[in-house]
C-alpha cells in the first residue's frame, strides 16, 4: 500500500504531508489512515517537529520491524529495528579472518533468533532483513564481485543463501554502499544530490550517490578506492594486485605499523587514544594516513566532483588526526574548483552507519513487494 511505503521509508509525517507525497486526494488519505488505524498499524503522535498542522501519524512499534546484518572481516553485528529505523536490539560477536558463508549465517541465524526472543514478538513480525558484506556485488549475479576480497563467499548467490539460512526475505549489498544510503537518508548526507562515503576499516571503500541515486557501477565495483594503486611495487594486497591504498591505511596496517614499538594487542581507539596524549608515533602514523587517503580522494573529487564526501569506520574515530591532512591533501592535489565546493565531513552516524544502511535497505525493500 502506498502509505505504508511512505511510512516505511520516511518515518512518521501529517495527513497532509503523505497527501502530498503520494499524490492522492486527502480526503481518500484520510479514509485510508481511519482504516490503518482501526487494523492497530497507524497511530497519531505528537513526538517530533513536523510541518503542516494536525497530529503526526506513525507505524505502531513493534507491527513493523526489520532485521540488520552487518557483516565485516572480523565482526558480525545483527540487530532487530522499526520503521523509524530505530534500533530495538544489537548483539556483535567477532569472526575469524576468512569465514565461511556457513559459519556467519549459523551465527547470525542464531543471534536473529535471540533478538526475536528478547523482544517477545512473533517471528512473522520482521518483514525482511538487510545484509551488509565488506566486498563488491556484483548487480548481475548476486555474488562477491571481487572473490579474493572476501574468499569464504566465493561462487555464493548471497541473498538466496541469506534468505534460507535467516528465514527472511533478505537483500545484499557492500557495505560502504549501506554507509551512503543511511547517511543520504538520516545522516550528514541528507539534502546533497551527489555524495561519496569512505568506509576506513580493516576493508577501504566508497559508496556513491549520484543525483540522488546510488551508483554501483556496471558489475557493483564502483567506490572501490581502497585498490586505488599508490605504489606499483608496494606490499600485495588481498585484490591481487601491488600498493593498494588498502595496504597502506587499513586498520590492520597501521595497528601492524606500530605494534613493533608499542606492544601487542593494540586497537585503532587505543592508537588514536596515545596520539590525542602526544605520542608521536600514533600520531605521526595516523597523519600519515590522512594524507595518503587524501591523495586517492583528490582524485575521487576530480572524477566525481562530489558535494559532499564523509569519513567513517573504524579509522573515522581519529577526527581530525586523520581528517586534517587528508583535507590538505585534497586541496594540493585536487582540480581548485573540485577542491573548494566538496565538504569533508564526518559521518553522522558513526559506528552504526553500516548497520543503519542494513535497515534501510530491508525496508525499501520491504516497501517494494508490497501490494
Amino acid at each position: 500500500m502506498r502509505l505504508l511505503r511512505l511510512l516505511r521509508l520516511s518515518g512518521a509525517m501529517t495527513q497532509a504531508e503523505m497527501a502530498r507525497r503520494s499524490g492522492l486526494a486527502a480526503a481518500t488519505v484520510s479514509n485510508i489512515v481511519r482504516e490503518l488505524q482501526a487494523a492497530g498499524v497507524v497511530e497519531a503522535t505528537e513526538r517530533g517537529t513536523h510541518s503542516g498542522r494536525g497530529s503526526v501519524l506513525r507505524l505502531v512499534p513493534l507491527s513493523h520491524l526489520v532485521a540488520a546484518v552487518d557483516i565485516g572481516h572480523r565482526h558480525l553485528t545483527v540487530a532487530v529495528a522499526d520503521a523509524e529505523h530505530t534500533i530495538l536490539t544489537e548483539r556483535r560477536v567477532d569472526l575469524n579472518v576468512g569465514h565461511t558463508t556457513v559459519a556467519c549465517l549459523t551465527q547470525a541465524a542464531k543471534m536473529l533468533d535471540e533478538s526475536i526472543a528478547e523482544l517477545g514478538i512473533a517471528r512473522g513480525k520482521v518483514l525482511a532483513a538487510g545484509i551488509g558484506l565488506p566486498a563488491p556485488i556484483d548487480n548481475r549475479t548476486r555474488q562477491v564481485g571481487a572473490p579474493s576480497i572476501l574468499p569464504g563467499w566465493v561462487g555464493v548467490d548471497a541473498a538466496q543463501v541469506a534468505s534460507e539460512y535467516l528465514d527472511l526475505p533478505a537483500y545484499v549489498d557492500n557495505d560502504a554502499n549501506l554507509g551512503v544510503l543511511a547517511e543520504h537518508a538520516w545522516g550528514a548526507g541528507q539534502g546533497s544530490s551527489d555524495l561519496a562515503y569512505l568506509k576506513l576499516s580493516d576493508g577501504v571503500g566508497a559508496g556513491l550517490v549520484v543525483n540522488n541515486e546510488i551508483f554501483r557501477g556496471r558489475g557493483g565495483t564502483a567506490g572501490e578506492v581502497g585498490h586505488i594503486t599508490m605504489n606499483e611495487f608496494g606490499a600485495v594486497c588481498r585484490c591481487g594486485n601491488r600498493g593498494c591504498l588498502e595496504t597502506l591505511v587499513a586498520a590492520r596496517e597501521i595497528i601492524g605499523l606500530l605494534e613493533p614499538v608499542r606492544g601487542p594487542g593494540l586497537t585503532v581507539a587505543a592508537i588514536v587514544e596515545m596520539a590525542t596524549h602526544g605520542d608521536i608515533a600514533c600520531g605521526r602514523v595516523l597523519a600519515d594516513a590522512g594524507r595518503q587517503i587524501g591523495i586517492a580522494v583528490a582524485s575521487l573529487c576530480n572524477v566525481f566532483n562530489p558535494e559532499r564526501i564523509l569519513v567513517g569506520g573504524e579509522l573515522a574515530q581519529a577526527g581530525d588526526l586523520v581528517l586534517a591532512p587528508l583535507q590538505d591533501m585534497v586541496r594540493r592535489y585536487a582540480i581548485p574548483t573540485a577542491a573548494s565546493t566538496v565538504k569533508i565531513l564526518p559521518s553522522a552516524l558513526g559506528a552504526r552507519s553500516h548497520l543503519l544502511g542494513a535497515v534501510w535497505l530491508a525496508l525499501h525493500e520491504a516497501a517494494a513487494v508490497d501490494p
